[in-house]
């Protein structure tokens, strides 16, 4: 039996010809795409609209949705709520859904794993598996989309901030962008997404010349190459001068500037003379620093800045001029980091005897 065409991976014209492949007219593809990214159904037998014959040879051919919840689990507050999801091939990902008074926004994983090896990052530290397909990454999307709708509430953003890199994933990130921001579906305008990187220049340089002007971060946590190259792998391949310089011409071309997140690491790079560094390197730029105090994860050596040091280090970034904020950190509690749910799992699964599927 011939596997089944995963709808969530094609743009709306690509959904055309498959239609008419099907023996249909092609309208009967705006007419799929709105149930599926308007209404969000994902059961063809629900598309009430499309003849009886072609909902059954739907069903045989095709598929929407090619996620499972394992488990999930919500912050105190209920603002912040996290996915494990197993694909079909049995693989586990990550997603966060994060709500803010009139914002909801849903934090997307596109590999399986990371193989850029940040000592620091829970996902990092598990290893790559494989990439994520453009389906299986929107499908994030619409499972949180579908659990705000009864609450009339909408994804109104989205971050690619989740496992793995998106650039290392780029055209499954971008088939993503292009298909979220259709009109014709869910139309998030371009703002509404950020693409996050470790640095990998070439994709950087690339998204600068796409036709929507997407929101960039890149995680730099570092001021000098010697400590990024220990924190970054990628640094070694692409170092800060390299890296400034993409950033740099992507903000002149998008018009957009760019967020670098910083990760403060407790005595590693959270002194006032790295902060006065920083400020340096990025005097000039079309830019913001968001300062993480480091979200600690299991077997890392490293612990985050004290309140204190994140105060110091944030009152030098001012003095210099340099946009910043300190980000709130958001579950915590939850294992709301890269990569923390999924390896919480790993560990209860080899640690527990097989369920009985009688726990809670």
């Amino acid at each position: 039996m011939a596997e089944k065409v995963l709808l969530t991976n094609l743009s709306y014209e690509e959904l055309e010809p498959w239609v008419v492949s099907q023996g249909q007219p092609s309208f009967r593809a705006q007419q799929i795409f709105g149930w599926i990214y308007r209404s969000l159904v994902f059961d063809f037998g629900r598309m009430s609209n499309l003849p009886n014959a072609f909902r059954d040879s739907l069903e045989d051919s095709a598929c929407v949705q090619p996620l499972g919840p394992l488990d999930t689990v919500t912050s105190a507050s209920g603002m912040t709520r996290k996915a494990l999801f197993e694909l079909t091939d049995g693989e586990t990902i990550e997603t966060v859904l994060m709500r803010y008074e009139g914002r909801q926004t849903v934090c997307l994983s596109t590999q399986v794993g990371c193989a850029i090896g940040c000592p620091f990052c829970a996902t990092g530290q598990s290893g790559f598996a494989r990439n994520l397909t453009a389906g299986e990454i929107i499908a994030q999307v619409l499972h949180f989309a579908r659990e705000l709708q009864p609450r009339g509430e909408l994804i109104t953003n989205v971050v690619f901030m989740g496992m793995g890199e998106p650039l290392a994933n780029y055209d499954a990130t971008w088939q993503t962008i292009r298909i979220l921001n259709d009109s014709r579906g869910l139309g998030l305008g371009a703002r509404r997404f950020t693409v996050s990187t470790v640095g990998l220049v070439p994709g950087i340089r690339r998204l600068a010349q796409e036709a929507l002007p997407v929101g960039l971060a890149v995680s730099l946590h570092a001021a000098d190459d010697t400590l990024r190259d220990r924190l970054v792998p990628t640094n070694q391949q692409y170092p800060l001068a390299a890296l400034l310089k993409a950033c740099r011409d992507y903000a002149q071309r998008t018009r957009r500037r760019v967020t670098f997140e910083y990760a403060l690491m407790d005595g590693l790079n959270d002194s006032v003379e790295q902060a006065r560094q920083l400020g340096s390197l990025l005097r000039g730029s079309l830019c913001h620093v968001n300062l993480i105090p480091l979200n600690p994860t299991e077997g890392c050596d490293y612990r985050p800045s004290d309140h204190k040091r994140v105060l110091e280090f944030r009152a030098e970034l001012n003095r210099m001029g340099i946009a910043n904020t300190v980000r709130l950190a958001r579950g915590i509690g939850i294992h709301a980091g890269c990569g923390q749910l999924r390896s919480r799992a790993r560990h209860r699964s080899k640690r527990m005897p097989p369920s009985d599927g009688n726990e809670p």
